[in-house]
């Protein structure tokens, strides 16, 4: 499994993926963003699915990039010519999965902003090669792991925020996702993107890097546990007491 995130906000985008790869009964560690920077364009690409296909798309796609510059202009057209080569592996390599019982599975979230973009944008392009924007009413996407995290940042991130609370947010996300999925794991890589800067941030952090902000975190959690209304549960607990009295 994975846990790759994207998020948009006003002032940039904040990407964080995890590094776990499972390979039978061994557990690695292995990129799973790309990043693209050059005169004008910035943008990143994250990857969720088999290995062997996120390695054969991007193959794929950092040839036809360096072929066509007609490409370059919208990071919309960079989403196209990336979805055609997702079609082009399912061509070549579906038929030879799904004889192994294996699923084309393969996921991407594509961030970034080009030359003629007005602003960062962020697309999750599908395994059938079709995608969708990431938008300001729902402004995050996770690809993999994405039902533990997921209640945190539906609660807590909107598009008003700052990149510094999306990070946060973030990392708290994937804490959750950690701490119940046995295949996502430290060490994280982090992608920052500023609107307008063309210039994508690369970070990588530890377990030791992050393991005060999860204990603190945890500890918050309990407190706040105990400091809820309670007033309702009183009425029910109210009940097992009279029941002691008999």
């Amino acid at each position: 499994m994975t846990f790759c995130l994207g998020i948009t906000v006003n002032q940039g985008l904040v990407g964080i993926a995890d590094t776990r790869m499972m390979s039978g009964n061994e557990c690695l560690i292995a990129r799973k963003t790309a990043t693209y920077q050059g005169p004008g364009f910035s943008f990143f690409v994250m990857n969720s699915g088999l290995r062997s296909l996120r390695d054969k798309v991007l193959l794929h796609f950092e040839e036809a990039f360096a072929r066509d510059a007609t490409h370059r202009e919208r990071l919309s057209k960079v989403v196209d010519l990336y979805a055609r080569q997702v079609r082009r592996a399912a061509e070549e390599d579906r038929v030879a999965l799904e004889t192994s019982n294996l699923n084309f599975n393969i996921r991407s979230l594509i961030g970034g902003q080009m030359s003629a973009d007005t602003s960062h944008r962020l697309f999750l392009v599908y395994p059938e090669g079709n995608w969708v924007e990431v938008g300001p009413d729902t402004p995050y996407q996770i690809i993999g792991a994405s039902g533990f995290g997921k209640p945190i940042l539906e609660r807590s991130v909107n598009q008003a925020d700052s990149m510094s609370y999306a990070f946060k947010v973030g990392i708290l996300a994937f804490d959750a996702t950690r701490l119940c999925a046995a295949d996502v794991d430290f060490p994280i890589d982090v992608l920052l993107y500023q609107k307008n800067s063309f210039a994508m941030i690369e970070h990588r952090y530890e377990r030791d890097d992050m393991r005060q902000i999860s204990n603190w975190w945890q500890d918050k959690m309990r407190s706040a546990v105990h400091e809820l209304p309670s007033e309702w549960i009183d009425r029910a607990f109210s009940k097992l007491t009279a029941q002691a009295t008999y």
